[in-house]
């Protein structure tokens, strides 16, 4: 069994919302999605908790509760 990555690359992100690199990027620029700068190239890196917390605003944000839109019955 593999453990779940506690830090994410921003094509990990992209790949997860189903969004492109560039709009992932724009998201942690504007400082919207929280991530942080690792190593000496400075990529970027969100915590699997951080992009938990930033789905579940997003479906705050448009109305839909967060179980509903998961499929789950309430």
């Amino acid at each position: 069994m593999v453990a779940e990555k506690r830090f994410l690359t921003l094509a990990d992100v992209g790949e997860i919302l189903n969004i492109s690199s560039s709009q992932t990027y724009a998201l942690v620029r504007s400082g919207e999605l929280p991530a942080i700068q690792i190593g000496g190239r400075g990529q970027w890196r969100v915590e699997s908790s951080k992009l938990e917390e930033f789905i579940e605003q997003a479906y705050r944000r448009s109305g839909t509760p967060v179980r509903e839109a998961a499929g789950h019955d309430a």
